[in-house]
């Protein structure tokens, strides 16, 4: 299995390759030169396994000749031995025809779990067998920092740099990230976006004489691993509802493009989805792209979503690469049409990608509003990111059954939840002390010799 960048010049990688260096050199992201399809039967095969044989199965083909068969296992059974719920991610039934995937049983109570503990495994491995020392670099809208520092904390050959846009995650969300007292975890709250913090770390990438001093490694979704392990949960929960059998299709509250291309993949792969619908907030320009065929970003609104308060969705690349018949160079021309202001999707494409996604929008009212009426209806207790995403199901329900990817658990955004429902949810008893814990905060300026700085002195490197 070999990796290829969506920009068409950097090197053809193998799998611990591609994973360990997270961005190309050429600034695109790896994809797989191609994608393993499984028979209708061995998809059937997967009805009634365990969450880690079903992962063990689809991730397999994927990764070559990095790890055996007996080590990817081990890896994968220790990544989830953590995880609150006995299924890993189970499905509860809203209404006919209608499900949700949770998704924040894992140790930060969020999505990003199922791919950040495993990549953790991996990346020790990997690590273990060259001698190594990296530096892993992120940005985060909110729920991939924890996610990372939890992953790696306390890794004698590992520092983790995580930045987030300073007053524009929740406080929980703050504190999961700023309270580990480990030597080897920094946090930066970077004056300004999401958006700002992503392309700092893309920046970091593209400097190549920083990067190779301090052996600087990625684990945002622009790591091909990440989306990788988030493949699984397709395929579980599409088995649970009688797939191959019958079509599922699957809605994703959508900022980065991370999850939902991992549906695209699992399609790919042979699953049968019929619709992957984008679930957009107010900072809507995925919804908007899809409709219109402009991509043009228009300031980031705060919203009581903020973990999709994105402009530049990283990974909308790889689904460009593919809506452009896999042509390196009109990708590496829209990014850099990108950096000028935007871009506009050719006709061709638009209807490639309209063929594989429909999209929907939901404003802040009708998120609050969707947060009451679920829980009313049903008793179940929404995070904003998932009612933005239960609202867009709702507009697409059909006769195939509409999986929701329901993507943090409610505590971690209690303000939000609170004024929606007049409950405020509490934090599980591995967190209970979350606010009593001192935090280690670092502010830093919108600024790449500043941030670099600040990496070289905390790492000696």
């Amino acid at each position: 299995m070999k990796y290829i960048s969506t920009r068409g010049t950097a090197p053809v990688l193998t799998f611990g390759e591609a994973m360990m260096t997270g961005l190309a050199r050429d600034g695109g992201l790896y994809v797989p030169e191609t994608v393993p399809a499984f028979t209708a039967p061995e998809i059937a095969a997967l009805a009634g396994q365990s969450y880690e044989e079903v992962a063990f199965r689809v991730i397999r083909p994927f990764t070559g000749d990095t790890f055996t068969d007996e080590e990817l296992r081990g890896l994968i059974d220790k990544a989830y031995a953590g995880f609150a719920h006995a299924a890993r991610a189970p499905l509860v039934q809203l209404a006919p025809n209608h499900f949700l995937l949770e998704l924040f049983h894992g140790p930060t109570l969020a999505f990003k779990d199922f791919a950040m503990q495993l990549i953790g495994q991996l990346f020790q491995a990997a690590l273990a067998k060259s001698g190594e020392k990296i530096t892993i670099v992120g940005a985060t809208s909110g729920d991939t920092g924890s996610a990372a520092i939890e992953a790696f904390r306390g890794l004698s050959n590992v520092d983790v740099v995580i930045m987030y846009p300073h007053g524009r995650v929740s406080d929980v969300q703050r504190r999961q990230m700023t309270t580990p007292s480990e030597s080897n975890v920094h946090t930066l709250a970077v004056d300004g976006d999401f958006d700002t913090c992503q392309a700092l770390v893309k920046d970091m990438f593209n400097d190549f004489t920083f990067r190779d001093a301090v052996g600087l490694a990625g684990v945002n979704s622009i790591n091909w691993g990440r989306v990788l392990v988030q493949v699984v949960y397709y395929f579980t929960a599409a088995v649970s509802l009688g797939a191959p059998g019958r079509p599922v299709s699957f809605t994703v509250p959508t900022g980065n493009f991370g999850d939902i291309f991992a549906g695209y993949i699992a399609r790919k792969m042979g699953l049968p989805i019929e619709k992957l619908v984008v679930a957009t907030n107010q900072n809507d320009i995925l919804h908007r792209a899809l409709s219109s065929g402009d991509y043009v970003p228009d300031g980031v609104k705060p919203s009581i979503s903020p973990s999709m308060d994105i402009q530049v969705s990283s990974n909308f690349e790889r689904a460009l690469f593919d809506a452009y018949g896999r042509d390196g160079a009109a990708v590496t021309q829209l990014m850099a049409e990108l950096k000028a202001g935007g871009f506009h999707i050719s006709q061709g494409a638009l209807e490639t990608l309209r063929a594989s996604f429909d999209s929907g929008r939901v404003s802040e009212e009708e998120t609050s509003a969707t947060i009451r009426r679920v829980l009313d209806g049903t008793g179940e207790l929404l995070c904003p990111h998932s009612a933005v995403a239960v609202a867009v199901a709702e507009q697409h329900l059909g006769t195939v059954p509409m999986i929701t990817l329901a993507t943090a658990h409610p505590a971690k955004f209690p303000d939000a939840v609170e004024a929606a429902s007049g409950i405020r949810p509490a934090l599980p008893p591995h967190m209970a002390d979350l606010f009593d814990r001192p935090e280690r905060v670092n502010r830093i300026a919108n600024d790449l010799s500043a941030v670099e700085t600040f990496i070289r002195e905390r790492t000696g490197r």
